[in-house]
């Protein structure tokens, strides 16, 4: 009884887990290409170099920069929830995830070559991204992943069969 209580708290955390790495996998390459496009905005182009020939001990604590800059707003937040302002409260720290996420990501983005000359990083990172892939895989490969996919698949295909006769009968009465 006990094993099986184990393997099912084990597989509920496996599946959090790697629903949280994909949502961060997801968010993290749209929100830092949506920061790389700011970034090509003059003043801030300046401030990309400067990041990218920091040191690597110096890139390291660049990443302290998102987690300190949003404490406050965290905080806030906490409190507002505390005070019954609900949907306030988790709209800031909505908020803020999306936006530390995609600070952290582009910081990354920018200082990966220099922090992957850190051995110990170097180690590490590949350890992390090797167990990443096991778990996403693993997930993609489950059969209520690949139900999700479908059914997913079929609702874009409605929507899509939706706009085209939206947009058909606005011609139609244009016309």
């Amino acid at each position: 009884m006990l094993a099986r209580l184990i393997h099912a708290l084990r597989t509920l955390g496996t599946w959090a887990i790697a629903l949280l790495l994909l949502f961060e996998e997801w968010g993290w390459q749209h929100l830092a290409a949506l920061l790389a496009w700011i970034g090509r905005l003059p003043g801030l182009r300046w401030i990309e170099r400067r990041i990218r020939g920091l040191t690597p001990y110096q890139s390291l604590a660049l990443f302290a920069i998102p987690v300190l800059a949003l404490l406050p707003l965290k905080l806030l937040a906490l409190y507002w929830l505390g005070q019954g302002h609900v949907l306030l409260g988790l709209s800031v720290i909505l908020a803020a995830k999306i936006g530390g996420t995609a600070l952290t990501a582009r910081l990354f983005m920018l200082t990966q070559p220099t922090l992957m000359r850190l051995p110990w990083f170097a180690r590490l990172f590949t350890r992390w991204m090797a167990w990443k892939t096991r778990v996403l895989d693993s997930l993609r490969h489950s059969p209520v992943w690949q139900t999700a996919r479908q059914w997913v698949q079929r609702v874009r295909e409605l929507l899509q069969k939706t706009r085209q006769r939206v947009w058909h009968a606005i011609r139609q009465i244009i016309r």
